[in-house]
């Protein structure tokens, strides 16, 4: 575990990670292939967004956040950060919901429903994601928070080998600016900030 986190941080991510190997038994929270590397393929890897994070963010919406790598993560290590999870499946949400309070993260919320349909209602500074979707659809489906003219959401996400051809991808049908940092966990996977974003305009 980061060595720069606090000794209370370390615990209660003890606590989730203790939760994570007991709900798993019953509930698919993350691949049986990593469950046993745990530590380090899931929460490392939600970590090396801490420091990354804008200094004057208050609040973040993880999407798709399934058993709550990056957000919950984010949420524990972060208990200033107003962190909004956002995830359809009703059992995970449920776990979202007993680690959170087991862990006494006080600032999360949980949405139970689709992006789709959460997103427009909310509003964040820093919009993450993991292992969701390729980059043109985490586009489109978060533009109701970088559209916003006052404020628009800064976008970190954590992507896999395929990142480059998804960049090249996306970028068919929208602008926007990224910043890519190789992943401490994976010499093969990236880290995108991406803000500045607008749909391209067609001839």
């Amino acid at each position: 575990m980061s060595a720069k986190l606090q000794p209370e941080i370390r615990a209660r991510l003890q606590l989730y990670h203790d939760l994570l190997l007991k709900w798993q038994k019953a509930v698919n929270l993350v691949s049986l292939a990593t469950i046993s590397d745990a530590w380090n393929r899931h929460f490392e890897d939600s970590l090396q967004l801490l420091d990354m994070i804008p200094e004057n963010a208050k609040t973040l919406i993880d999407i798709g956040s399934g058993a709550g790598f990056p957000g919950l993560v984010l949420a524990i290590a972060r208990p200033d950060l107003e962190v909004h999870l956002v995830e359809s499946d009703q059992k995970k949400g449920t776990f979202l919901l007993t680690v959170s309070r087991e862990t006494g993260a006080k600032n999360v919320h949980v949405h139970s429903e689709r992006i789709e349909s959460a997103l427009p209602r909310l509003q964040g500074d820093v919009v993450t994601a993991r292992a969701l979707a390729p980059l043109g659809k985490l586009l489109t489906l978060t533009q109701p928070q970088w559209e916003r003219a006052d404020r628009p959401a800064t976008l970190m996400l954590l992507k896999g080998e395929e990142w480059q051809k998804e960049v090249t991808l996306a970028s068919q049908d929208h602008v926007f600016q990224v910043a890519d940092y190789p992943s401490k966990t994976n010499p093969d996977a990236a880290i995108l900030c991406i803000t500045g974003v607008a749909p391209r305009k067609t001839a």
